[in-house]
């Protein structure tokens, strides 16, 4: 169809229906605006070029488009094609705007072919601008169709080129966004030029037989009406014209025309959700329904919000007739999709609202962004993105009646980690329609899927791999093996050190200084902690390679008498003797309620340590008995690490839980800064039990991943 010719004053007469005064002002100085950057230039019609961004506007007043949208619309070519800049836009139309122009102008930007890999780049362009603002690709779809309705200006060969990229890129995005209205003519002008022949042919025939229909549509359509008013159910009620391009595709399948059931079609708007269902079953209750065409959409939504009673019926003189049923706002949703919410704003950010609905309802939006985060090959992305998400899916239903879209073939464990990975890695069973079936059972259209799930599972099976059917679910099993493994080989490798360690009477938070861990990274070019026990677990590196870069200083206990603190005589027994002289081992910083024993030096008394210390294995022969009195008022030195996995500064919170608890922290250093920050923290503490107390209260920290007691 040819675009009707408007001009400024046509799309302000539309826009002041729904726009407010002040609204109407900034969208006059985005109209002057444009039209002075656009002075002097051409389209291939020989209209001036203000008449496109002047139509894009238009097509978007049926949606009741914000002003930003349509602001963005007048301006949606100013920076492609004049000295204008996206900093000139947000200096005089805000960042918003500014945005959203140079959203359009991305996309405009891609050399596009569909029989190559450009088609990859064209999409992963539109994704983008779909994950910044959904407006922009609501643009983009109007801009595309006022240039197909204006094909006709450009070489045969050109026409075929965009004809093909509209039906193959942008139809399926209209149609998965629900604005059906824009996606049915896009279609329609696609197929007129790619296959003039085939179009030409369908127009004839919907001509020859137009007489005909519309008499029956009509008389229907009466009939109808009539039950409706005699039963109370205010209604109004319209013939429905089939989309030639659905005709097409039916008829390219072998149908016959004669065939096509909803040739003859009617549909029915009322007020409220349960007055469908009232004029369903008087419908039902006069014209025999054809089995298995029935559809409730209302109970049981599509993705792109779609909310509509499907019905066919034996009508007047036994032609099949379709009849949709559905009220004024699901009509309104299922014209204009995720647009439509525009019209129902109600004093809410519009932008914000669309956003929010698209990325909870919209599986598609979700699924293709999810496809972008995998970081494809281009020909992987292009297959996914044609194979997944474009085509052949199912609709499933979760017990609560939420709906998921799967590829057809997908399985129970692409259902479980379609909801989250942690449900998929937690996956044991499935019951689909009341029925256990196997992990490897291949969903339906409408199965209802519950998951069964065990927080004791282990994890996915590798075998899943060769099950599932998208790509998602692969890679969140690929990533929990590979995230297992490497955990694995974290924590092995943390083991190993800390146990060397000790064996070499290097104290934990000597290693951990800043300097030292500076020297072995660049000694063995890694970036982290985590990096150094990562390999070591994995047996990259071994601990004897690492401490080897550790300045090893320390020399044996008995020649470093400072590493000993006095401890109150009366505290400790040693044998069945007080008041002996004793000092705190510092190797081992034992607390009231561990069990301890002492060790005689030659000059400097009993030193007290616990009784697992690795320090006194090598000294059995000067070890005696010892332990804690009952009634200890004194508090005593001990040292905790705290693992964090952030750059928080958590300091504040370790003096506020010690404080709360009575204890004393004598010192906190943060002995390795980076994105996981870990702290070591001296304390005077009562005893074992409030020592356990405030490792189990440092853990609820937030940011907080480990705490551990030091044993030097």
């Amino acid at each position: 169809m040819k675009a009707k010719t408007i001009d400024y004053k046509t799309l302000k007469n539309k826009l002041e229906k729904y726009l407010e005064k002040d609204e109407l002002e900034q969208i006059d100085s985005a109209y002057k605006y444009a039209k002075e950057k656009h002075k002097g230039q051409f389209r291939k019609t020989g209209e001036p070029y203000i008449i496109h961004p002047l139509q894009v506007a238009y097509i978007l007043t049926s949606i009741k488009a914000d002003k930003e949208t349509i602001i963005a619309a007048l301006l949606h070519d100013t920076i492609e094609d004049t000295e204008t800049s996206k900093k000139d836009i947000e200096e005089k139309f805000g960042e918003n705007v500014a945005r959203l122009v140079d959203g359009v102008t991305k996309i405009n930007n891609i050399n596009v072919s569909t029989d190559n890999e450009y088609l990859t780049s064209y999409y992963k362009k539109i994704i983008v601008g779909m994950s910044e603002d959904v407006r922009v690709i609501i643009i983009k779809l109007a801009d595309r169709l006022h240039n197909m309705r204006t094909l006709y200006a450009l070489p045969h060969e050109k026409q075929k080129k965009k004809a093909k990229e509209t039906l193959e890129i942008l139809a399926p995005i209209a149609h998965r966004l629900g604005m059906n209205k824009i996606k049915s003519e896009l279609e329609e002008l696609s197929l007129k030029y790619l296959k003039p022949e085939a179009y030409n042919d369908v127009v004839e025939k919907l001509n020859k037989t137009k007489a005909e229909r519309e008499e029956y549509v009509k008389k229907m359509m009466d009939e109808v009406s009539d039950l409706l008013n005699k039963n109370g159910i205010k209604h109004e009620i319209k013939g429905r014209a089939k989309s030639i391009y659905s005709i097409y595709k039916k008829l390219d399948k072998g149908r016959s025309f004669n065939d096509i059931y909803d040739l003859l079609a009617i549909r029915i708007l009322v007020e409220k959700e349960q007055e469908c269902y009232l004029a369903l079953g008087l419908i039902h209750s006069k014209y025999k329904p054809i089995p298995k065409r029935f559809k409730d959409y209302i109970a049981m939504p599509k993705t792109n919000l779609y909310q509509t009673l499907h019905t066919t019926v034996i009508g007047l003189e036994g032609n099949f007739f379709e009849i949709q049923i559905r009220t004024y706002d699901m009509d309104e949703i299922a014209e204009n999709g995720i647009a439509s919410h525009w019209a129902y704003k109600e004093q809410k950010d519009a932008a914000v609202e669309m956003q929010n609905i698209t990325e909870q309802k919209l599986q598609f939006y979700k699924s293709i962004i999810e496809l972008k985060e995998d970081k494809l090959t281009n020909e992987d992305f292009m297959y996914k993105v044609k194979n997944e998400v474009l085509n052949n899916n199912i609709y499933v239903y979760t017990p609560k009646g939420d709906v998921i879209e799967l590829p057809k073939g997908a399985t129970p464990i692409d259902f479980a980690y379609k909801i989250h990975s942690a449900v998929g890695d937690k996956l044991t069973g499935a019951i689909v329609n009341n029925n256990m079936v196997p992990l490897t059972y291949e969903l339906n259209d409408t199965d209802v899927v519950k998951v069964i799930t065990n927080n004791n599972s282990k994890g996915p099976s590798r075998e899943w791999l060769n099950i599932v059917k998208t790509t998602g679910a692969k890679n969140k099993i690929k990533s929990f093996f590979n995230r297992t493994t490497k955990e694995d080989y974290i924590n092995r490798g943390k083991e190993l050190l800390e146990k060397a360690l000790r064996r070499k009477k290097i104290p934990m938070s000597e290693f951990l200084k800043e300097e030292n861990l500076e020297r072995i990274y660049k000694e063995f070019k890694l970036e982290s902690l985590e990096d150094i026990y990562l390999n070591i677990g994995n047996n990259k590196f071994s601990t004897k390679a690492i401490i080897k870069q550790k300045n090893e200083a320390e020399n044996h206990e008995e020649t470093k008498p400072k590493l000993a603190i006095n401890a109150n005589d009366s505290d400790i027994l040693v044998g069945d003797t007080k008041n002996i002289e004793v000092h705190i081992a510092n190797c081992c910083l034992p607390l009231p309620g561990d069990e301890i024993v002492g060790y005689i030096t030659k000059a400097h008394g009993i030193r007290i340590h616990r009784k697992d210390c690795t320090n006194i294995e090598l000294f059995e022969d000067r070890v005696v008995d010892a332990k804690w009195n009952k009634d200890i008022t004194n508090k005593y030195n001990s040292e905790v690490i705290i693992h964090t996995n952030s750059k928080e500064n958590i300091l504040v919170d370790i003096v506020q839980v010690a404080s709360s608890m009575g204890i004393t922290v004598e010192n906190v250093n943060l002995i390795y800064k980076s994105s996981n920050n870990v702290y070591s923290v001296d304390v005077l503490v009562k005893d074992l039990e409030t020592m356990e107390k405030f490792i189990t209260n440092l853990n609820k920290i937030k940011h907080v991943n480990d705490v551990e007691r030091i044993m030097r």
